[in-house]
């Protein structure tokens, strides 16, 4: 019998894709809200409480609010919004950050998707931690690209509606100069570092698809750490899986640019090592509406229910 879920804000970006990838499977019956009532606290109440998942792909607040109708101890919930990610009564929901995460996930009532931006962050950086290659306690950096469809239905006006007050013909520009982005606490806690990253966002003039660059002087950090031994622990951290991969080093050595739309349309996640013994250039290519946002939400999904997690993914 199909296990039946609810998407609390599907007309949205992330919304709409999850419901994309969720239409036509026979696993999960997707319950829809009547578009007259989306605003009617005791139907949504109503929903909320009568299905076996929620999808909640909310601003911060709103998602707090429809927390707080579920009444339904069976109910699982999963948020896409940043509003619980660092709460320690919700399970981080990035299955391949750790080996018993999975198990965590799957065994939960409350799930935060991560963010995109430091679904790419944690993957480079969390191993390296834990090996002690990279120091905790370091000052680490953090460049990324985001397509405009990451800042939701705002940014997408600012680049498409010719008639919105904020369009831009700008082909990238960069945000968040304040050194106040939301997504910081996430990538701090989940990496294990001791201080937040230096994180400096931007976003080109195209629809999705996503860079995530940490820099590395290993020079620097002078634990004798080389290049190879960076590759070999990330290698070695995503053996096997089937949605974060490593490219081998003679193709990272080989490799003379990269586009950002490389992996659009997919729930994969790729990583690459730059560089040289001196300096290490470490990049996560994915795509931010993918597994930086939907196809993370299907894969905790199917974890949650005790499904194919690659179901509704490739």
């Amino acid at each position: 019998m199909a296990q039946k879920v609810f998407i609390d804000g599907e007309a949205g970006t992330t919304g709409l894709q999850i419901r994309e990838r969720l239409e036509g499977r026979r696993d999960v019956q997707l319950v829809s809200i009547d578009p007259a009532k989306r605003k009617d606290d005791d139907e949504r109440k109503r929903l909320l409480n009568g299905v076996d998942v929620v999808i909640l792909c909310l601003p911060d607040d709103a998602a707090r609010g429809a927390v707080a109708l579920i009444e339904n101890d069976a109910v699982k919930v999963i948020d896409a919004s940043t509003a619980y990610r660092v709460a320690p009564d919700w399970t981080y929901g990035f299955a391949e950050m750790s080996k018993d995460q999975r198990a965590k996930i799957a065994s939960s009532k409350r799930i935060s998707n991560p963010g995109c931006y430091p679904t790419g962050f944690i993957a480079l950086t969390r191993p390296l931690v834990e090996a002690g290659v990279l120091p905790r306690d370091w000052a680490v950096s953090v460049n990324a690209v985001s397509g405009y469809s990451g800042g939701g239905k705002a940014m997408i006006a600012e680049f498409e509606n010719e008639a919105d007050p904020a369009y831009t013909r700008a082909p990238y520009r960069i945000y968040a100069m304040a050194q106040k982005h939301k997504h910081v606490p996430e990538m701090q806690k989940y990496a294990g570092l001791a201080r937040a990253p230096i994180f400096a966002p931007s976003v080109g003039r195209y629809y999705k698809g996503m860079i995530v660059e940490v820099p590395l002087p290993l020079a620097a950090i002078g634990n004798g750490s080389s290049l190879e031994d960076v590759h070999g622990v990330l290698a070695q951290a995503y053996k096997g899986e089937r949605f974060v991969s490593v490219a081998p080093l003679k193709d990272c050595q080989s490799l003379k640019t990269l586009d950002p739309e490389g992996l659009n349309g997919t729930n994969q996640l790729r990583l690459f090592a730059f560089g040289h013994d001196e300096q290490a250039r470490l990049v996560a290519l994915l795509d931010n509406l993918g597994k930086g946002a939907s196809g993370a939400a299907v894969q905790n999904l199917n974890l949650a229910l005790g499904l194919d997690e690659a179901a509704g993914l490739t």
